[in-house]
């Protein structure tokens, strides 16, 4: 099986209906969406779509990467793009395979279930301490090649701490990952071909352009230790740039000699090649050094720059303004957008038409287990269109208004804690937090909609009129998840009225406080005496 003959890539059209297209079918103008069955298959596919993309990409300026976005090419021009490359991914057969070890057979390695690649998937050791209450062991029993292929890319490009010699991806284990599209959609190509760059402006990055053999960018053409003789550590400049979609940590051979008949475990179709089990051996492709992923948004520590991975707590509007911007509301802190992102608002605004959104994604790993999927949609509206000053402006703005959010978040957690509790507790309070950010989620974004139009159209913007509305929502909603949610919402034989109302007082003396106002940049609040008001302004 070629991954670039076979129709295994599942995607939903403009009705709603489910086809199963090869690659080269993915500039048809109806379809929307990848449509598997799991969300992170859907996170790698279209990682996989746009790696192939910029791999083979032809536009070489900015010119002629507009023309393809206005006007998709055809099946057959794809086809064209990528029959260089076709060897390169065939699943089986007895030489190179598709992310998978070039040598390693049977007796070389461990055998597992198909199941267990999975990320999910319980360990060794879960199994064995009989400790897989919430995710069983053994639901997955068989994968048709389709399901089998993305789990495996899945894998390779999410790769988890894993034991001893199993390593993780060149973005670390549970990457988080961040994709541009239309708002509202219009075509599965249009969001595609948004985070692919012109091929001039991707070669500049990480990696060395001058290193063209196929292996340099495809790693599984050759014997892995090809790699490994000098050194066990892979930096970007002994490698193409176009590896960083196709980084290969795990050895890893499917086993197409022990195959049956029968429905997939994951999309449930028929196949006469299930494939149930495969062989692993440690100590694949190690990277180190600075690769600088295009998809991924980035942190500095000290002189390094770390992509950022998805933590407790999910995803939302307190992300966007570092995720999209390249921004953190604490000056001490450093962050980039992904490059994608970054290249696209400074460079792509005059070429497009409408909003956007940026699709972000990915696993909360603690080492090697999956405590959580996370992904979300966070719209940008208008932001691309904007010039850099308006950007600027655009930043200068919602910093704040996270700074505050953050401080009111913080204080409201205190007042529960300090309400339930008469002495020092410790405990999850992470439900405080979700319902906080949850409930103020919509103003946030109307707030910001119309700080964009503003900005784009180079209007006044009135910083403080915008900080005193938000500052008040963010009380209202505080006030009322304290006392009508967490608080005052529960039995009262089990409550303590003095410590309640002393709790509630402290938390209206904060949210009217100097510490907030000077988040949100506003004046001071007036005091009586020396001590702040209690009212809520």
């Amino acid at each position: 099986m070629n991954l670039l003959d076979e129709p295994w890539l599942p995607v939903r059209d403009a009705e709603g209906n489910r086809r199963w297209v090869t690659p080269a079918g993915l500039a048809d103008p109806t379809l929307m969406a990848f449509d598997a069955d799991r969300a992170d298959f859907n996170g790698a596919l279209a990682q996989f779509a746009i790696g192939l993309l910029q791999t083979v990409t032809p536009a070489e300026s900015a010119q002629e990467w507009r023309e393809l976005f206005r006007h998709p090419p055809c099946a057959d021009t794809l086809a064209g793009w990528f029959a260089p490359i076709r060897e390169v991914f065939d699943l089986d057969g007895d030489g190179a395979r598709f992310m998978q070890d070039r040598v390693m057979v049977a007796k070389d390695g461990i055998t597992k279930d198909i199941g267990v690649l999975l990320i999910e998937a319980p360990g060794e050791q879960t199994i064995k301490n009989n400790a897989d209450h919430f995710i069983k062991r053994d639901q997955i029993a068989a994968l048709c090649p389709g399901c089998a292929a993305t789990a495996l890319f899945t894998l390779q490009i999410n790769a988890p701490t894993g034991g001893v010699g199993h390593l993780t991806g060149l973005r670390g284990g549970g990457p988080l990952t961040t994709i541009v599209g239309c708002q509202p959609a219009r075509s599965l190509w249009h969001d595609l071909w948004l985070n692919v760059q012109d091929s001039k402006v991707f070669l500049e990055h990480s990696g060395d352009q001058a290193r063209k053999e196929l292996h340099l960018t495809f790693p599984w053409q050759v014997d892995i230790t090809e790699f490994q003789k000098e050194s066990r550590e892979l930096a970007p400049i002994q490698l193409h740039p176009a590896h960083v979609f196709w980084a290969m940590p795990r050895r890893i051979r499917l086993d197409f000699d022990y195959t049956s008949a029968g429905p997939c475990g994951i999309c449930m179709r028929h196949s006469d090649r299930l494939i149930r089990r495969y062989v692993t051996l440690n100590y694949g492709l190690n990277y180190k050094g600075p690769w600088d992923h295009p998809l991924t948004p980035y942190y500095q520590n000290k002189a390094d720059w770390l992509p950022m991975h998805p933590q407790p707590g999910g995803i939302g509007y307190r992300h966007w303004l570092g995720w999209v911007l390249g921004a953190a509301t604490d000056a001490n802190r450093h962050l980039r957008s992904a490059r994608v992102v970054t290249h696209l608002r400074n460079h792509r605004g005059r070429d497009l038409e409408g909003q956007l959104r940026l699709w972000a994604f990915g696993y909360d790993m603690d080492n090697m287990k999956a405590r959580c999927w996370y992904e979300a949609r966070l719209p940008l509206y208008g932001l691309a269109a904007c010039e850099p000053e308006a950007q600027r402006r655009v930043e200068e703005m919602v910093r704040p208004w996270l700074a505050g959010a953050n401080l009111t978040a913080s204080f409201l957690r205190a007042a529960v804690k300090a309400a339930w509790f008469d002495v020092e507790a410790r405990g999850d309070l992470s439900a405080v937090d979700a319902s906080f950010w949850s409930r103020t989620e919509p103003i946030f974004y109307r707030q910001l909609s119309k700080v964009i139009e503003r900005a784009r159209a180079d209007e006044d913007i009135d910083a403080s009129t915008f900080a005193t509305g938000w500052l008040e929502h963010l009380r209202e909603v505080a006030l009322d998840l304290f006392d009508g949610q967490f608080v005052g919402a529960g039995a009262i034989e089990r409550q303590n009225p003095r410590r309640t109302a002393e709790a509630y007082r402290q938390f209206k003396r904060k949210l009217g406080g100097k510490k907030i106002h000077e988040a949100l940049g506003l004046p001071a609040p007036a005091k009586v005496g020396t001590a702040e008001t209690d009212s809520v302004h």
